[in-house]
């Protein structure tokens, strides 16, 4: 998916905030954990406040929605960041859903059904695939109710805009 925004972290040191003065830097969260680990490094060191050793995320901006901890680890940073990097507002979504990135790269890669306009649309795609309908019988079926009941158990179904459905086997 194309990158719409930068995916970075606001980074403040604590030392600073505690006596009433801001400073942080925001840090391109693209990047190895080392690199960001230099850049947070870097601000403590031109902090006001002499030998500040601690630092929290205090803002961040194209996490596509899904909400990092002040305390987020920098590896957990880079690797959310690549991950969003690579699927974009999918990425966000199953991340907020499984609030974890090994549940959410695993649905990605090996549970992925497809996009569809609706859960209705996955349905009927599903059906017409396998089955031989014949033309008298096509109109009774219920796409919308046979979604529905995939819903409640086969597959999981996150909405990144209106028509863009995307649709994962639960297993």
């Amino acid at each position: 998916m194309e990158k719409e925004h930068e995916i970075r972290i606001y980074v403040a040191c604590l030392a600073a905030y505690n006596n009433g003065i801001l400073h942080g830097r925001w840090i391109d969260a693209e990047q190895d954990a080392w690199a960001i680990y230099d850049e947070v490094a870097a601000m403590l060191r031109a902090s006001p406040i002499a030998d500040a050793e601690e630092w929290a995320i205090h803002d961040y901006e194209g996490f596509e929605g899904y909400q990092l901890s002040e305390y987020e680890g920098l590896e957990d940073v880079s690797a959310i960041a690549a991950f969003i990097s690579q699927h974009g507002k999918l990425a966000g979504e199953l991340l907020s859903y499984f609030g974890d990135l090994d549940e959410a790269r695993s649905a990605i890669e090996d549970r992925y059904a497809g996009e569809y306009e609706s859960v209705s649309d996955f349905a009927r795609g599903l059906t017409e695939e396998t089955q031989d309908i014949p033309d008298s019988l096509s109109f009774y079926i219920d796409y919308d109710r046979m979604g529905r009941d995939l819903e409640i158990s086969d597959v999981l179904a996150l909405e990144t805009g209106f028509g863009h459905v995307h649709v994962f086997w639960s297993h």
